[in-house]
């Protein structure tokens, strides 16, 4: 079973930087098939940005041959490191109410994991307590 981010992370994600137009980054994203990028400023990793957040900035009127997809990127970068156990990613993701957080190892960008991961999903499911018999009987009622 994996225990770290890196055994179910997607690895090599796609980097764009982060002054290519929202169209350039578009055309990656169709091409590449993916729905999300990481982009970077220089060496540095600035944010993610997806599907969604490129049509909502063209939906807002931004003429996307002109606009840097820096100026798209939206909330703040959340990261988890590579070696750490997946609950604990798990555990971030619903605390900072991100779909994605990118992976960085030794302050590079290496991967990606998405709530929607199953092993991600498998932590974060919630506890429930089993619902006490209100009938006496042992099993359920038929």
């Amino acid at each position: 079973m994996a225990r770290n981010v890196r055994d179910v992370m997607t690895d090599a994600p796609t980097t764009v930087d982060a002054q290519a137009s929202v169209t350039s980054v578009t055309q990656v994203m169709r091409d590449e098939g993916i729905d999300l990028v990481l982009v970077m400023d220089g060496g540095d990793l600035m944010g993610l940005v997806s599907d969604r957040d490129l049509v909502g900035a063209v939906a807002d009127g931004a003429d996307p041959r002109q606009m840097p997809v820096a100026r798209v990127v939206s909330g703040e970068l959340i990261t988890v490191r590579a070696d750490e156990d997946i609950e604990h990613a798990a555990r971030t993701m619903r605390e900072r109410s991100a779909r994605h957080v990118a992976v960085i190892d030794h302050g590079e960008p290496v991967g990606l994991v998405c709530l929607d991961d199953p092993a991600i999903k498998a932590t974060s499911a919630p506890t429930v307590a089993p619902t006490p018999d209100l009938h006496g009987g042992a099993g359920p009622r038929g």
